[in-house]
């Protein structure tokens, strides 16, 4: 009887996709992080029972732009995605993490 090798999903993204601190890898989760982002976005949308078109006007924009944000968070602004979390009623908290530990603000 033949044995079947098991892998970890964190074993074949370090396979496939690269290790942990590679460039593709940090690529990759960056842009895993933003679909989810949208998919949240989208979510709450639903929640509060709110249209696209709905939340784009009590953001300023069109239903077009909410669903570019919802199905594709990557080109939009900080500033953007807080009125939509502002006008969704939605606490949004963003953890920094400095590298070298050193920041200047000028």
């Amino acid at each position: 009887m033949k044995t079947v090798k098991k892998y970890t999903l964190d074993e074949l993204k370090d396979k496939h996709i690269g290790a942990k601190g590679t460039t593709h890898r940090d690529i990759y989760e960056n842009e895993l992080r933003l679909d989810l982002l949208g998919e949240m976005i989208k979510q709450t949308r639903k929640e509060r029972h709110l249209t696209q078109t709905e939340l784009g006007k009590m953001i300023g924009v069109q239903k077009s732009q909410i669903s570019r944000i919802e199905n594709n968070a990557r080109n939009v602004t900080i500033e953007t995605i807080l009125k939509v979390f502002k006008a969704l009623q939605a606490k949004v908290n963003f953890n920094v993490e400095l590298i070298d530990g050193d920041y200047t603000i000028a």
